[in-house]
């Protein structure tokens, strides 16, 4: 396990996510004046990134470059927030579909490491595929978060870094408690972050009953974190949160306690090099 860092703690919010329904979640930012919005309060609560994922006119998940475009402005009319885009998209978005709006150039962009199942379904995630956003990403001069939902994912990313011309620098970004991925628990989280260098920057993302519970510890381990509606909509057990910025709040007062203070914009910058 990791040692105590006091180095601040970056609290990345994903405010949308690309499976959530309002049906599920009456609190949800659909529009693009609705998330930015959302993300204007996550980052007046202390977030300093915005995971960014957008939607259509009737809200289902899109990899629109023209949304991707007119959300990123509103989000950084408002905000100077590090608007990070998901080239996740949605499962059986097609390659180009997932980083055609990389062309915006945004300060950071995930890639998700390996294939696995997804719930019911299977996020596919092809070595080529890995390539092929990992270039588009190095093309538009873009900081990469890689998402890690199991062992197997962390020992690709060290594999493709071991053999050369993969990346210099990249945040680790663990996504724990995924039904297909390996689960949220703490020992999981401990046994993961063993395989990093001491001075690689990483967060955790906490699924569901899983978010406040990995909040906290990485947090004490030194880690960043991740929150939002994207990952979890319940603030407490039954208890549907109304914001976004209600789980950032909470992670900053974590931090606080913990003797950590919560990174500014720019001291995120510092930490990821960006």
């Amino acid at each position: 396990m990791k040692s105590m860092d006091k180095n601040p703690v970056i609290i990345t919010c994903a405010v949308t996510g690309a499976e959530l329904t309002k049906k599920e979640c009456p609190y949800l930012p659909i529009s693009p004046d609705e998330i930015a919005l959302s993300a204007k309060d996550a980052v007046l609560s202390g977030a300093a990134i915005i995971h960014l994922h957008v939607r259509d006119k009737a809200g289902r998940p899109s990899q629109n470059t023209d949304i991707f475009h007119e959300v990123t402005e509103k989000i950084l009319a408002l905000t100077d927030c590090i608007i990070q885009f998901s080239t996740g998209g949605t499962v059986g978005t097609p390659d180009d579909l997932r980083i055609k709006p990389l062309l915006l150039k945004p300060h950071m962009a995930t890639i998700s490491m390996g294939s696995m199942n997804f719930g019911d379904d299977i996020y596919k995630n092809s070595l080529k595929t890995i390539k092929k956003i990992a270039g588009a990403i190095r093309q538009n001069n873009i900081m990469p978060e890689f998402e890690i939902f199991d062992l197997a994912m962390l020992e690709t990313a060290q594999r493709l870094q071991k053999a050369g011309g993969f990346f210099d620098k990249f945040h680790i970004n663990f996504v724990l408690g995924v039904k297909g991925g390996t689960c949220g628990s703490i020992k999981n989280l401990a046994y993961l972050t063993d395989y990093l260098k001491e001075t690689q920057s990483w967060s955790v993302s906490g699924i569901g009953k899983y978010q406040l519970p990995l909040t906290a510890h990485a947090i004490a381990m030194g880690g960043h974190v991740r929150v939002g509606f994207e990952d979890n909509i319940f603030y407490k057990k039954g208890e549907i949160a109304e914001s976004n910025a209600d789980f950032v709040k909470r992670a900053a007062r974590i931090s606080n306690e913990l003797d950590r203070k919560v990174a500014t914009v720019s001291e995120a910058k510092k930490i990821l090099g960006i």
